[in-house]
């Protein structure tokens, strides 16, 4: 068992044991002993310090993981052995002599984009470029320039979101992977080398340099200093927008596992998911499964959004492991594709409509009164109002029902001598036949007491027929001459648009209203009182259609395929009206 050992290497904490550390130790001294004396010593040992850092860091899977000889060897195999290079003042003269490494320079392993700030007339991007692609910078500053003279795009913009997001070339290495040089110990070298001589050159030609270069240095410092504005700028917007997604990427994630994870696969909270969310998912797909499913495909996304929000604030925050990503992003990929599943699933079982309809006649004549009122039931608590809301409740027998307050009242009028009712109940199933047997399964009801007509203002259904957009429509079709009274009670039973060609205006309840030419007409209201006609039995009158063409299902009084003794029903009423 060896012991390891914590050190700073270029300002980055490493554990390494201790036979790799003593091998370091050496090799480093080794590298010292090599350039001691030589100008630019300092520098070309942080160099490659910070180097050996990078390539430790590329290593390693985690904080914790130990650094052992073999990966100091791989190391030491791309920077090179300090023995390989003869290295002395010589090489910093201005005609060197003719003396080679004993080791062969190794290729780089590609360019790196980077800001040549060392060549910057504004902030080094072009060079940067001309750089990375090969070509002089000056032909793509000259692009530059073409590009903002003609308005072609945004090169502007362009060259501002390159300045923002090309890092600068800093450091000795970064310099190196800019050109497509390897960064070892002997391009270091050189590198250093060619900066001395760059300031010694410099110093020589001061004088004659001097007014050719303040052009370009005052055009620098202009730009230098709107570029350090800006960048203050939008550091500040960056981290403002990083604490914004960790706040939504935090609230997403812990909402849902308190609305979706904890109460859909738990039941932990009392609400219609955790009671009846069963009901709702007419494929047979569990609640708990569909809830996983969602908490990943949403959460996972976020989660990384709020990781994102902590790596803006917290630049050095060490990456999530690779292994990791991908993990999550196989969560992510079959909680989506499970999800899409079950939406086809639970589309073809809503894929058919089916409708029954029944016809009551009622003891009800023209010159009769009739009264309509809604009732409600014991076990269906709340205000008595036409809603999409459903209940798990239990009847009076013990069973579990599927309650729901979607009834539509509808009045129309008919030449037949009496008034009738007729039912007509609607669901959803995967075939159509699936979708009449469970619309035969609604149970709603109705009674007449002394000329006044009692409607249910719900219906029931088997709990296992579950949540299928159910849906009853009762029509009341009355006789020229008969009264018609509506309690307050119906009033958000009858609120219909046009294409139900319904005669009981919203507002004409609790009024005597007469059944004439087709029309309900208040004869001892004042004018006021009568409100403003809709007029839409004229308006469907007025609806024509060329011959052939298909009437449109929501204008039909029968279900798109019927029985024949409903087509027979059917063409009667169309002849009435």
């Amino acid at each position: 068992m060896n012991k390891t050992v914590n050190i700073n290497l270029a300002g980055i904490f490493f554990h390494i044991d201790e036979d790799a550390y003593a091998k370091l130790q050496r090799y480093l001294t080794a590298i010292k002993r090599s350039f001691e004396g030589v100008t630019g010593e300092d520098e070309i040992i942080a160099d490659i310090e910070a180097r050996i850092s990078e390539l430790f860091s590329t290593k390693i899977q985690d904080a914790r993981q130990v650094i052992s000889v073999k990966e100091l060897d791989e190391v030491i195999a791309v920077m090179g052995q300090p023995e390989d290079y003869m290295v002395d003042d010589d090489i910093f003269e201005d005609a060197p002599k003719s003396k080679k490494s004993k080791r062969t320079q190794s290729s780089g392993n590609g360019k790196k984009l980077y800001r040549d700030v060392d060549n910057a007339y504004i902030g080094g991007v072009s060079s940067g470029l001309g750089h990375y692609f090969g070509i002089d910078s000056i032909w793509i500053r000259l692009a530059w320039v073409f590009l903002v003279l003609v308005g072609f795009g945004s090169p502007i913009l362009i060259y501002i979101l390159l300045w923002i997001l090309m890092p600068e070339a800093t450091s000795t290495a970064d310099k190196l992977s800019m050109t497509g040089k390897a960064v070892n110990i002997d391009n270091i070298q050189e590198k250093v080398k060619e900066g001395f001589e760059n300031v010694a050159d410099a110093v020589k030609n001061v004088d004659y340099d001097k007014y050719g270069n303040q052009a370009k240095k005052g055009a620098q410092g202009f730009f230098q200093t709107i570029g350090k504005i800006i960048m203050f700028f939008l550091k500040v917007l960056a981290k403002i927008i990083g604490v914004l997604f960790i706040i939504t990427g935090a609230a997403v994630v812990i909402s849902l596992f308190v609305g979706l994870f904890t109460a859909g696969t738990f039941d932990i909270f009392y609400g219609d998911l955790g009671n009846y969310g069963d009901y709702i998912h007419t494929a047979g797909i569990p609640l708990w499964l569909a809830s996983l499913l969602t908490f990943f495909a949403v959460g996972i996304p976020f989660f990384f959004l709020f990781y994102l929000g902590l790596k803006i604030l917290a630049g050095n925050l060490k990456s999530m492991p690779l292994a990791g990503k991908l993990s999550l992003l196989g969560i992510w990929l079959l909680s989506v594709i499970g999800l899409g599943v079950i939406g086809i699933r639970e589309a073809t079982e809503h894929s058919f409509t089916g409708k029954v309809n029944t016809k009551e006649t009622l003891a009800i004549t023209a010159n009769d009164t009739l009264s309509i009122r809604m009732q409600g039931s014991d076990i269906l608590p709340g205000e008595l109002r036409r809603s999409n809301n459903f209940l798990m409740e239990y009847d009076n027998n013990g069973e579990r029902v599927y309650m729901r307050r979607n009834v539509r009242l509808i009045v129309r009028s008919t030449t037949e001598d009496n008034a009738y009712l007729k039912i007509q109940k609607e669901t959803n199933g995967r075939s159509f036949t699936a979708a009449q047997e469970e619309a035969s399964r609604i149970d709603y009801n109705f009674e007449v007491i002394d000329n006044t007509l009692y409607l249910d203002g719900f219906f029931t259904t088997v709990a296992s027929s579950k949540f299928r957009s159910q849906e009853v429509q009762v029509i009341l079709y009355l006789p020229e001459g008969t009264t018609l009274y509506a309690d307050s009670n119906t009033y958000s039973y009858h609120r219909n648009d046009s294409r139900y060609r319904d005669l009981l205006e919203n507002g004409n309840e609790e009024k005597y209203l007469l059944m004439k030419r087709g029309e309900l007409v208040c004869d001892t209201c004042t004018k006021s009182e009568r409100g403003s006609s809709s007029n839409r039995e004229d308006e469907w009158e007025q609806r024509s259609y060329q011959e052939g063409q298909e009437i449109p299902d929501w204008e039909r009084d029968e279900p798109t395929e019927s029985t024949t003794e409903e087509r027979v029903e059917t063409n009667i009423q169309k002849d009435s009206i």
